[in-house]
């Protein structure tokens, strides 16, 4: 595998050790990064260090600082704090084993993919695996990783297993909160009818490649247009005027009835419109008179 492991050490469940390397499942290269430049000629923006009252300082006069109250701060050194890092272990123990829906998405943090170390820990790993998938449980841990230690679970994917870093129950902020002011209120069902009816019409297996960040491809584009302009101003699209939030109130109903017609119902009506209005206008004429005799 030509990727470098983040993590070489061993699973172990109870007195099973299962060699296995770690590596990153995602990667950030899609977004694009601005420096700030000086216009008049072009360079680079430079920064300093400075102290209020003092001007620049050079970088062994700086040491880091805890505020424990305003203004007022605990200095440690970077020995200090070395101290305390945790040396990365090789183990990671499985402690416990909880249902597939029992951990909130909001503590999962970053994945990573598992594969077995070599040919003699397959086995055991495909073992795990599968008991994993057929038990419907993931497996959770402690490991210490660059200095601090993380929850781990692993769960399984595809011919793999992954990884994933769990944030801390103090680092998840509550979400009553946020949550609080929303009523109790039930909904009406045939409102919830027609609300399932456009989730239904709109499930499709997930294709994460035909989802693009619109933002950057725009970022590109423009980048790209500027250069061509060599820095002169070029033109930009208008975007679409943004929804009304007057006092009129939406008629959810519709809207909803709306939502789930067929594609291209939008545009159908205007075009049919005209020819449903002519017949609608010749079979009267023709019925009037009938009704008159009779």
């Amino acid at each position: 595998m030509a990727a470098r492991a983040y993590w070489k050490g061993q699973i172990r469940l109870a007195l099973v050790s299962i060699p296995v390397e770690i590596f990153s499942a995602t990667k950030s290269g899609a977004s694009i990064a601005f420096n700030q430049i000086h216009e008049p000629t072009g360079k680079r923006i430079q920064y300093e260090k400075v102290v209020p009252g003092v001007g620049p300082v050079d970088a062994d006069e700086i040491v880091k600082g805890f505020q424990y109250e305003k203004g007022s701060y605990v200095l440690l050194e970077d020995e200090e704090i070395e101290s305390v890092k945790l040396e990365s272990k090789k183990t990671l123990e499985l402690t416990q084993f909880v249902d597939h829906d029992e951990i909130d998405v909001l503590y999962y943090e970053k994945p990573y993919y598992v594969v077995p170390a070599d040919d003699l820990a397959e086995e055991a790993f495909i073992v795990l695996r599968e008991a994993l998938r057929r038990t419907k449980k993931v497996a959770l841990g402690q490991l210490a990783l660059r200095g601090r230690e993380y929850i781990v679970s692993l769960k399984p994917c595809g011919r793999g297993i992954v990884l994933e870093t769990l944030r801390y129950a103090d680092e998840v902020n509550k979400a009553q909160g946020y949550f609080r002011e929303i009523s109790d209120a039930k909904p009406d069902e045939e409102l919830l009818d027609l609300a399932e009816t456009l989730i239904q019409k709109k499930t499709a297996p997930f294709k994460p490649e035909e989802f693009h960040d619109r933002y950057i491809d725009a970022l590109h584009d423009l980048i790209e247009r500027k250069r061509k302009a060599k820095g002169g101003k070029i033109q930009t699209e208008e975007e679409d005027a943004p929804v009304s939030r007057g006092s009129n109130v939406v008629d959810l109903m519709a809207a909803l009835k709306k939502s789930i017609e067929k594609p291209g119902a939008k545009d159908a009506p205007a075009k049919k419109a005209p020819a449903k209005k002519a017949t609608a206008a010749k079979a009267p004429a023709k019925a009037a008179p009938a009704r008159k005799r009779a």
